[in-house]
């Protein structure tokens, strides 16, 4: 693999993860404000378990995805990576599942 096409190819996952961190913050703020409007209703809502761990992983996203815009190629591609696997772990364990 050349350079070109290996910066290349760190940029696109550098991107996915990045739209993919965003994703993750948008799912926690619905799920506080789905909490919240269930509350305020008397219903019981998805509980604070799960509120704890979408807030927990979309901060987790967005310090690994500001690592991944900062560090080296190979510290950026491993940051990125992780972006995916812990929104792919959101989504089957919290929506899936």
């Amino acid at each position: 693999m050349t350079v070109d096409t290996e910066r290349a190819g760190v940029r696109v996952l550098r991107g996915l993860s990045g739209v993919l961190a965003g994703g993750l913050v948008a799912l926690a703020i619905t799920v506080c404000v789905a909490q919240w409007l269930a509350s305020t209703s008397g219903r019981p809502g998805l509980g604070m378990a799960t509120v704890a761990c979408h807030v927990l992983a979309a901060l987790s996203a967005v310090v690994l995805q500001l690592a991944a815009e900062w560090a080296p190629r190979r510290g950026a591609a491993l940051a990125s990576w992780a972006v995916l696997v812990l929104a792919a772990v959101i989504l089957w364990f919290g929506w899936w599942a």
